[in-house]
């Protein structure tokens, strides 16, 4: 395929097939993505369609790998091919250019192509230099005239009837120079010798091969991101079998292989540590430059690198199962797919070919008719026809899509679909479940009130607490673990419906709680209910424990706001887009932790079952809803949405009922995905914008429509090399996104830029870095933040909003101590 017009071909083709749907054929990546019935149709019968409509077709292999790499071999071999073809032309083109135009432009030539007694040489000589050219650039004849006799004509079928004609015309001036010469019409010979048109034909083919050399070159940095993640996984892995460390090709790893991780190595495929630790970069799959820290037990995966470090891990998931073969796999999928945007440009091009060459036959013969002679009107059609281009409507859509798909990728954002990309910039409402996306999702003790020890308190409580498998219970028992504490024996345990717990502890009867309880056995105590009521309000949930009918005190737990939360409502906000939070926490759990992050609406008491139906009420206002979720239960909200947003770190479930994946789990990355959106379909608005208007302008002036009122007349060169540059134009503005940063705050429109060095003392590793970073990110001004350890500085890029004390209290309140701000 080498247009848009051969893409509806193909498309109109196979979708006239019975028990085929969906049918969407992609130009940049020459592919086809469908729907069939396999009881009604099958494979070969769609090959066949597309052959009957003059083009080649198979199934694309198994294997990711192989697949890129055929996609990149393709664009490589493309690019080299047009390249060779380009060489050749450009070669016999400027002799010919020159020597054709050298007499008019007084030019110095060789004596025997001058005057018209040497007019049958000056002929062959353009002749035999055009010859290479043709035969270089055979294909465009091949294939447009084969497209042209099927009824289906295309680009290819443009370039070959416009040169053709040049060419035909050329060859009738010789024979005509040849007749005038052996009749001694000398003025008939200088005539023709004047208008021979072979070097249009050869610039022409030339000019058009280079806008395509162009064209293929930028195509090939269009699929940069998804061949940097397909170079992510190394080619070989280190694994012990019989006892024995061996080296063996990642493709020959099996489940359950124990396989060793060096500093500096990358990981193979997904796994789990079973022994050693490290500080693996994930950077390349989630964006996020800050290391993780690996141990005993924790996930890995593979195309991450060990950056200090050394471990032994279990492989659970290889080939195609990975998390990076499912990245790349998304990532090719959205790249297939087509965005409702493209769809005025699909119908256009399916007419395109056939209504341009109407238009330059009828511009040839109205030229004609109105007394201009054969040779005028042979330009005005040959400049028609070379210079509209179906190929830039073809390729406006699929390369921003691929681009900015692959940008996301690179950022740990993973969008499914172009029609998602497409549906994302339209997002008016953001609705966050609370817990897993705003907050950590892992409960914790905040604080510990008691009217004994402390540590006799938390021993007690999580002795009470040890049989539950409550959040909240278990939060109780990591804080005595971390202290730790030995836990009493525990008899009798009970569990009360709504209420708490009550368990014998050493022997004695023990209650565990809220409030409610308390009062209910009989236990008051208005000072600590009164502290307990304080901490409710701060989002908190607070836990009463007593023993013997006596109030031993209080234990708060939490569920942390996430350090990004608070920054990535605040952006959303900014950029005019309401922020909802669904929680099944009390209405005074959900105030605290809104007002903390800066939420103005939170719905409490929501049990999972109705998220759902909150979402589609928020859609039947006319808003345009994304929800953002992490767990088995926010997957009907997430289907139900407009656009649903799934934590990387959550649910496969969620994850699949997601039409986004976040990578990284920050909240941060919800701006970004839909300033990513913005800017791919303004991106694609521009290139519709040019290769609409390219057209509606340069087919008429083609057509001589300037000629009369201002002496105006397109040379069929000119239009052959306005022509060649059009596609070029459009897959290089769709590579002006590679340079846009989606995970970087916008600044408005006149305000100042400015930048402050702040000197952190006590940052030891990567989390103490993301901490500040996120801390600081979270200020009202602040762009940008760059964190250098061994500096102990954090590198603040901010507008004037922000301020010194602002910048130091976030700090200080995250547990570090600023100690200078330049």
């Amino acid at each position: 395929m080498t247009c848009s017009a051969c893409a509806a071909r193909v498309e109109k083709s196979v979708s006239s097939l019975e028990g085929v749907s969906d049918v969407s054929v992609n130009l940049l990546k020459n592919s086809m993505t469908l729907m069939l019935d396999e009881s009604t149709v099958r494979s070969e019968d769609i090959i066949d369609s597309v052959r009957r409509a003059g083009y080649g077709a198979t199934i694309k292999g198994a294997g990711l790998k192989n697949k890129t790499e055929k996609k990149s071999n393709s664009y490589d071999s493309e690019y080299k091919s047009l390249k060779k073809r380009l060489i050749v032309s450009v070669i016999f083109a400027l002799p010919l250019f020159y020597i054709s135009m050298g007499h008019m432009m007084g030019w110095p030539l060789p004596p025997i192509l001058l005057g018209v007694e040497n007019a049958m040489i000056f002929a062959l000589t353009q002749i035999f230099l055009l010859l290479p050219i043709v035969i270089a650039e055979y294909r465009y004849f091949k294939v447009g005239i084969k497209n042209l006799f099927r009824g289906a004509p295309n680009m290819d079928s443009l370039i070959a009837v416009g040169s053709g004609a040049a060419i035909i015309y050329g060859v009738y001036a010789t024979y005509k120079i040849a007749f005038a010469l052996g009749h001694g019409n000398i003025d008939m010979a200088h005539t023709f010798m004047m208008d021979m048109y072979f070097e249009s034909a050869g610039m022409i083919l030339t000019l058009i091969t280079l806008g395509k050399t162009l064209e293929a070159r930028a195509k090939r940095k269009t699929s940069e991101a998804i061949e940097r993640l397909m170079d992510l996984t190394p080619k070989t892995a280190i694994v012990i079998r019989d006892g024995k460390e061996i080296t063996v090709p990642t493709d020959e790893l099996i489940i359950g292989d124990t396989v060793i991780v060096k500093s500096g190595a990358s990981v193979p495929v997904d796994g789990v540590i079973i022994e050693g630790f490290a500080s693996v970069d994930e950077s390349a799959l989630t964006g996020e430059s800050v290391p993780v820290d690996k141990q005993l037990g924790d996930k890995v995966i593979g195309g991450t690198v060990s950056k200090t470090g050394y471990f032994k891990m279990r492989a659970e998931k290889i080939g195609e199962d990975t998390a990076l073969s499912e990245i790349i796999r998304l990532v090719d999928e959205a790249t297939a797919s087509k965005a409702p945007i493209a769809r005025l440009a699909d119908k256009i091009s399916a007419i395109f070919v056939p209504t341009v060459m109407s238009i330059a036959l009828t511009a040839a013969v109205v030229w004609l008719i109105a007394g201009y002679g054969f040779e005028f009107a042979l330009s005005v059609g040959i400049s028609v026809l070379v210079i509209s281009c179906p190929c830039a409507l073809g390729l406006a859509t699929p390369t921003a899509i691929m681009v900015g798909t692959g940008k996301g990728a690179e950022k740990g954002i993973l969008i499914k679909s172009a029609e998602v990309l497409e549906l994302t910039k339209r997002i008016d409402t953001v609705v966050l479940d609370k817990t897993g996306t705003v907050t950590e999702g892992k409960p914790v003790v905040t604080d510990i009130v008691s009217f004994c020890d402390d540590a006799e308190l938390l021993r007690i409580a999580a002795s009470v607490e040890s049989p539950s498998e409550h959040p909240l219970a278990v939060a109780i028992l990591e804080r005595a673990k971390e202290q730790k504490i030995n836990l009493y024996k525990v008899e009798s345990f009970e569990q009360i419906a709504g209420g708490g717990i009550r368990a014998s502890v050493n022997g004695k009867i023990c209650i565990a709680g809220n409030q409610r309880l308390m009062r209910e056995s009989g236990i008051e105590s208005s000072e600590l209910f009164e502290k307990g009521e304080s901490f409710a309000n701060q989002g908190k949930t607070p836990l009463y424990f007593a023993c013997e009918d006596k109030l031993l005190g209080l234990v708060a737990v939490a569920d942390k706001v996430k350090a990004s939360s608070k920054a990535a409502v605040s952006e959303l906000r900014k950029m005019g887009i309401d922020v909802i939070m669904l929680t099944g926490d009390n209405e005074k759990t959900a105030a605290a932790i809104s007002r903390e992050v800066g939420i103005d609406t939170a719905i409490s008491n929501v049990y999972p079952a109705d998220k759902e139906k909150k979402i589609k009420e928020l859609k039947a206002g006319g808003r345009c809803v994304a929800m953002v979720g992490d767990g088995i239960n926010d997957a009907p909200a997430l289907a139900r949405a407009d656009v649903g947003i799934a934590i990387g770190a959550g649910t496969d479930i969620a994850i699949e009922s997601a039409n986004i994946v976040l990578m990284k789990s920050d909240l941060c990355d919800v701006p970004s995905a839909i300033r990513l959106s913005r800017a791919t379909v303004r991106n694609i608005k521009q290139n519709l914008f040019w290769a609409f208007i390219y057209n509606i302008i340069g087919i008429p002036i083609a057509a001589g429509v300037l000629y009369i009122p201002l002496s105006l007349k397109l040379s069929p060169m000119i239009a052959a090399l306005a022509m060649s540059l059009s596609s070029f134009f459009v897959v290089s503005n769709a590579l002006r996104l590679r340079l846009f940063n989606p995970n970087k705050k916008q600044k408005k429109k006149g305000e100042k830029i400015m930048k402050k060095v702040i000197f952190v003392e006590g940052m030891m590793c990567q989390h103490c870095a993301a901490r500040v970073k996120n801390a600081l990110l979270s200020v009202e001004g602040v762009i940008d933040v760059v964190i250098d350890l061994e500096a102990k500085t954090a590198t603040a890029t901010l507008s004037g909003e922000a301020n010194d004390s602002s910048l130091k209290a976030v700090i200080e309140a995250s547990g570090y101590t600023v100690t200078e701000i330049k």
